[in-house]
């Protein structure tokens, strides 16, 4: 009976130990990098007009791979971004999405605190944005388009986004005061006459007594639809 007993115990550390033997230790380094920075307007010091998630940061990691899996870093509406959970190692850096004319990608080597600015040419600037209250319920928008380069791709359509935070734009805004708002335009630039660059929108029977934010987007028959946007207002509306 002892000698059964011996046996198995021998058998049960046996197979404890080719278990152990099989466990391979993970030695790579965590994510011990970051990178953050700016996208600004092309040759002014602001930062580019944008909304959460419409356009990104895209990173490639060449350090273990030619073709590489993208990994997408959202740029913030203030046109700032931010990853602190990179590997260390080198990457192609690029802008992804947006209505802006393309910039080459660029290679860097990213480690512990990196950074990294962007400088775009928007397809257009929704300039003089102006949002005021014409009766206690209704808000009259007006702005200027101005391209700075030509060839711009088709305008679909110009939409008030209106939302009741600071983060505003297309995919976040009220859809009665925004993209039922929207007015269709299907045109392109070379078009448009004194008149179109110089709009005006009407946004009716807000609640009164709530605190609004409003801007103005336009956009583009690009790859990914995407929009140029105005500076955001903040709009108090009178209570009853």
């Amino acid at each position: 009976m002892k000698l059964k007993s011996f046996k198995i115990l021998s058998l049960g550390v046996s197979l404890l130990f080719f278990a152990s033997s099989c466990v391979k230790m993970d030695t790579y380094a965590g994510p011990d990098a970051s990178l953050n920075g700016n996208v600004i307007e092309d040759g002014s010091k602001n930062n580019v007009q944008t909304c959460s998630g419409n356009f990104s940061i895209r990173l490639e990691q060449l350090s273990w791979d030619s073709v590489p899996v993208p990994q997408d870093i959202p740029v913030k509406s203030d046109g700032t971004f931010q990853n602190t959970k990179l590997f260390s190692g080198h990457y192609r850096v690029s802008i992804h999405g947006g209505a802006f004319w393309p910039v080459a990608p660029e290679e860097m080597d990213i480690s512990s605190g990196s950074t990294h600015d962007f400088k775009l040419t928007p397809y257009l600037f929704v300039n003089n944005f102006k949002a005021e209250l014409t009766d206690s319920t209704t808000l009259r928008l007006t702005y200027t388009l101005e391209a700075p380069v030509q060839g711009i791709p088709k305008i679909l359509e110009i939409t008030p986004y209106l939302n009741t935070t600071q983060i505003v734009g297309p995919n976040n805004s009220i859809y009665d005061y925004s993209d039922l708002l929207k007015v269709p335009i299907n045109k392109d630039w070379s078009e448009f006459n004194d008149a179109d660059k110089n709009g005006e929108l009407i946004i009716s029977n807000l609640v009164p007594g709530r605190i609004f934010y409003v801007r103005v987007g336009v956009k583009f028959d690009n790859n990914d639809k995407s929009s140029n946007l105005s500076n955001v207002i903040k709009i108090t509306v009178p209570g009853k």
